[in-house]
């Protein structure tokens, strides 16, 4: 019943602001030095943020960039102004030529706060030392392009475990696989393994992967509490509890695994032979300052490594699982690519597609990747920035104060024509010298030169690290299979909010075991 109301209140209040915006075409006051933007919707801010939190409001942010240019403000509570970036350029400026002034995060809302142990994580800290030191660890330590190698034997066991799962439902399912769950725990295996260490078992994974799917379903709807959270706690009385058990669940599954590393490294102290051998271990022995203004440092707590642990396995498994499968519903859309991917990795691998040095040798398969994050971006909205100087920042010759939230519209950029011609159109060779790839080398007699491996720890952490699983395993899935269409069952594109943007029904697909593998 509650989830009834929810949903029912939130797509009705969000056609009364989408009405009320297009009577409101109006300029901000010239008080203010914010972007324009509809005034008039101050008070249906809270009525907007609510529907932002089930419906998508892209049709909102498009008619008000339509009206009030590249950046423009809405206003989702009467004193909560957020600032929306609607253009590649300014977004450039901002994010690239500017990063450092937009560099912090924007006050965080109660389910944040509970799940990040009250912002003790990377993605929701302030920027500022606590922030760095996070930061530097994951980045110099957990994800530093050294330590990739040591999960080469989990990436491969959940690449085997993938052809294996496939099998199993083709033979069962009279050749018909649904492959989202499969990717779920394919991915989910290789990333519990590098949170918590090798030695991490079946029982274990399970329970950790059931927790976090649990959690990803249920994060968008966590967000109502962000509007006026006195009343939508009582309100959403049933959500809110749901919320506090999946934390305290997390604690339950989480903190017996952290203690065993503790232990772990506990007994191999005084061996200096030791290598960390999970993020959990690189959290351990991590000092971050004290936030009461002190030159002091501390240990992290249990609770904190949990937030930590919570945001490892939460973005990185969500949006790299989604990728895979829309790459792979555009390659059963479109078998023509399918069979040209397919024969560049026959080509260069023969086969041997686990020997991940000789990914970099597929252009085209990058291409088919590149290509799925723009036509299907994992979120249209990157995480919110904020102005990191106490009197804000200049954007575009506006003033953000601090703590405003500025927002990207990244997945309308995405479908910008006179960037991407045919936007809508899935075609890799975009994304290849000449922009059609006529003169393109499938033999592998030739590298392309590929950006280097650690460049994108620069722009986003973990970013060389999913591209690697998503590389791998969309070459597994399509060297071990040929993937069609189910007769009658043409691959549905329709899109769904949860975390990320996933496909509102998951792919059903016909599978037939490739000739190498028979």
């Amino acid at each position: 019943m509650e989830d009834w109301v929810y949903y029912s209140l939130s797509i009705t209040l969000s056609l009364v602001v989408f009405s009320s915006l297009c009577k409101a075409k109006c300029k901000a006051p010239s008080t203010t030095s914010l972007p324009p933007g509809p005034t008039s919707l101050t008070a249906f801010g809270p009525l907007l943020l609510l529907a932002w939190t089930s419906v998508n409001i892209e049709s909102v942010v498009r008619v008000a960039r339509s009206w009030y240019g590249p950046v423009f403000t809405l206003y989702l509570l009467p004193s909560f102004p957020v600032v929306f970036v609607a253009d590649r350029a300014v977004a450039h400026r901002v994010l690239v030529q500017r990063g450092s002034a937009f560099a912090d995060r924007p006050p965080a809302n109660l389910a944040t706060r509970i799940f990040s142990s009250n912002q003790h994580n990377i993605t929701t800290a302030a920027y500022g030392p606590l922030w760095r030191a996070l930061r530097q660890n994951l980045t110099g330590r957990a994800l530093h392009p050294s330590s990739i190698p040591r999960y080469a034997a989990a990436r491969r066991r959940a690449a085997s475990g993938l052809v294996d799962g496939i099998a199993r439902q083709m033979r069962s399912e009279a050749g018909v696989v649904v492959i989202e769950p499969l990717l779920h725990e394919a991915v989910f295996h290789v990333l519990a393994c590098m949170c918590f260490g090798q030695g991490l078992d079946a029982a274990a994974i399970a329970a950790v992967t059931s927790l976090q799917r649990e959690l990803l379903k249920e994060a968008v709807g966590f967000q109502v509490f962000g509007s006026s959270p006195k009343v939508t706690k009582l309100l959403f009385w049933r959500r809110y509890r749901r919320m506090l058990c999946i934390r305290r669940r997390q604690e339950e599954v989480f903190i017996p695994l952290i203690r065993a590393c503790h232990a772990r490294c506990n007994t191999t102290s005084g061996d200096k032979s030791f290598e960390m051998d999970c993020y959990v271990d690189s959290l351990i022995g991590l000092l971050i300052p004290e936030q009461d203004g002190s030159s002091s440092s501390r240990y992290l707590t249990d609770g904190e490594i949990v937030a930590l642990c919570t945001e490892f396995l939460s973005g990185p498994i969500d949006s790299t699982v989604n990728v895979l499968q829309w790459a792979m519903a555009n390659l059963v859309a479109r078998p023509e690519i399918q069979a040209k991917l397919r024969t560049e990795i026959h080509n260069i691998t023969d086969g041997q597609v686990q020997e991940e040095e000789r990914l970099p040798r597929m252009p085209y398969l990058r291409a088919v990747v590149l290509e799925s994050l723009r036509r299907h971006p994992p979120a249209r909205f990157i995480m919110p920035h904020a102005a990191v100087g106490e009197d804000g920042a200049a954007l575009d010759g506006f003033t953000v104060p601090k703590e405003v939230s500025v927002n990207f519209t990244v997945g309308d950029m995405a479908m910008d024509r006179t960037v991407w011609p045919d936007p809508t159109r899935f075609r890799p060779e975009r994304f290849l010298p000449g922009g059609e790839g006529e003169d393109l080398d499938l033999t592998g007699s030739k590298e392309i030169k590929m950006m280097p491996f650690g460049a994108g720890r620069r722009m986003c952490p973990g970013i060389d690290v999913s591209l690697l699983h998503v590389n791998l395993l969309l070459a597994t899935m399509v060297t071990a299979f040929q993937w069609s269409e189910v007769p009658g069952e043409p691959v549905d594109f329709t899109d769904k909010l949860e975390l990320t943007m996933v496909m509102k029904r998951p792919l059903h697909a016909k599978v037939v075991p490739c000739h190498a593998t028979s």
